[in-house]
């Protein structure tokens, strides 16, 4: 099998050769390719370089295809701040004030700059990799998440308790219009699949009562346009997801990529026979900071409990810091190479 046979046998839950590897790696494939995050987001030839480099280096499966994850914000006018040497971020929303719902004028997404860039890397990329190695097109956030960059995530959250119900509801339309403008654009690259982070909508930061009410019926939505377009969905959610996994499975999600703060125990038991894990060692302390010899026993660790599902694509819990040494990288893929049972 090749990446690409790996990574879609795993989504249809049927055996593959090896354990399929896909990384979410941006900021570190771009530092190992020598360029800044503000050259990488700029061009999407350098961006598309930078995954190719990176498929030569490590041998791996997939690409994950990322740029920043405030892209969609920025297109609805939210203003956002442009690091040279990091990933783009948004501290001040462009809603004042809920009242101004209602104002809201829709954009198209494809006017915006950042999204083009996104799109040209992408189809670069399936034309070069064509059928060998497997390309996910992220398409930034999922409804919920856009709706909170725009108001401000403290705003959001006592929106969430506040405000009148049908203006959160006019909101989160608002922004699943516009999450489902990119994954119909991504569809149009060749892309092999396309995803949505969501990770303010975790039991992090609202109740698994809220999330069932306000960001799921969005993540299905979301779900639901790509599945229109025949493309598998994935959803990625931060940190200790335990008291939603069950809630997630009702998305429709084909992958579900999770945090290492999720205990890969429950998750097992849940998802196993259900839906396809991305993940989930943790970027940070094991991967960018830990041993190799920790590395290799955390890879174990969690190949051991996935052992028993076909469903599973080895990943970091989250997007690995630029900081990543290859060292790490290449011990956690003999790992996972050597292991498969």
């Amino acid at each position: 099998m090749n990446g690409y046979e790996r990574i879609k046998a795993a989504l249809n839950g049927e055996k593959p050769d090896k354990t399929p590897i896909m990384l979410h790696n941006f900021m570190m494939a771009a530092k190992e390719f020598g360029v800044t995050m503000e050259q990488y987001r700029n061009d999407p030839k350098i961006i598309a370089n930078c995954f190719i480099d990176s498929v030569e280096r490590y041998k791996f499966d997939g690409v994950l295809i990322d740029i920043d994850t405030v892209t969609l914000a920025g297109a609805v006018t939210v203003p956002i701040d442009f690091p040279v040497d990091e990933p783009a971020r948004s501290n001040k929303g462009s809603i004042q004030s809920m009242d101004d719902v209602k104002n809201l004028k829709l954009v198209k997404v494809e006017d915006y700059k950042y999204i083009q860039i996104w799109l040209e890397a992408v189809r670069l990329l399936k034309e070069y990799f064509k059928d060998e190695i497997y390309v996910r097109g992220n398409c930034d956030q999922a409804p919920f998440s856009l709706a909170s960059m725009m108001r401000n995530a403290q705003n959001w959250m006592l929106d969430l308790m506040m405000a009148e119900e049908n203006q959160i509801f006019e909101l989160l339309e608002y922004a699943a219009d516009t999450s489902s403008q990119f994954i119909k654009l991504m569809a149009q690259t060749g892309v092999d699949m396309v995803s949505n982070g969501d990770s303010p909508a975790g039991p992090e930061m609202i109740s698994p009562e809220m999330y069932e009410k306000f960001a799921l019926p969005y993540e299905k939505k979301m779900a639901d346009t790509a599945h229109e377009f025949g493309l598998p969905y994935g959803l990625h959610i931060c940190g200790d997801t335990e008291s939603i996994l069950s809630s997630m499975l009702k998305t429709g999600a084909d992958m579900i990529e999770l945090d290492y703060k999720a205990d890969v125990k429950k998750i097992y038991e849940i998802y196993h026979d259900k839906v396809t894990l991305f993940g989930n060692i943790d970027p940070s302390g094991v991967l960018a900071l830990g041993t190799p010899e920790l590395v290799r026993q955390k890879t174990i660790e969690l190949l051991e409990i996935y052992s028993g599902s076909n469903r599973f694509v080895l990943n970091s819990g989250c997007a690995l810091p630029a900081i990543t040494p290859s060292e790490n990288i290449k011990v956690m893929i003999k790992t996972a190479r050597e292991f498969y049972k």
